[in-house]
């Protein structure tokens, strides 16, 4: 019966997390079900207690701050991470074949990106580092560094 209501209560606090956001009740309800699974093994009362207590208070303090950390490690000020080619723009490139305003070819870490000069007066020579400035499509279009 203890399993039944401690499983209930950590599945009740992880629904209850939606409405949060701060990991908390996420982090109590899954010490919650843990303790479920002590008092299904037959653990007393007072060590189901016991046990809450040492799973909640670890969960809360250790694990909560390593997870928040994960997850906003990217973002500042609640601005979600760029991904994809958003990710490329204002990264350095190094010019593979001379880019002018309708054709070239730059490397952005590992990859050969086809490249166009964001300045239609630019003549990039090979070896040039360039700042990515957009991604049109599937093509770079990039900026000379001084």
């Amino acid at each position: 019966m203890a399993a039944l209501v401690w499983l209930i209560a950590g599945v009740l606090l992880v629904a209850a997390e939606a409405t949060s956001g701060e990991f908390v009740l996420l982090m109590l309800g899954l010490a919650a079900m843990g303790t479920a699974g002590a008092a299904a093994l037959g653990a007393p009362l007072w060590l189901d207690a016991v046990i809450f207590a040492a799973l909640s208070g670890g969960l809360v303090f250790l694990a909560r701050p390593a997870v928040k950390r994960r997850l906003l490690r990217e973002t500042t000020e609640g601005i979600e991470p760029r991904t994809n080619v958003d990710a490329l723009i204002g990264k350095r490139a190094t010019v593979e074949s001379a880019v002018d305003a309708h054709d070239g070819r730059v490397r952005i870490g590992g990859d050969v990106w086809s490249a166009r000069s964001f300045d239609e007066t630019q003549v990039l020579d090979v070896g040039r580092t360039v700042m990515v400035m957009e991604i049109s499509g599937a093509v770079a279009v990039v900026w000379a560094e001084p």
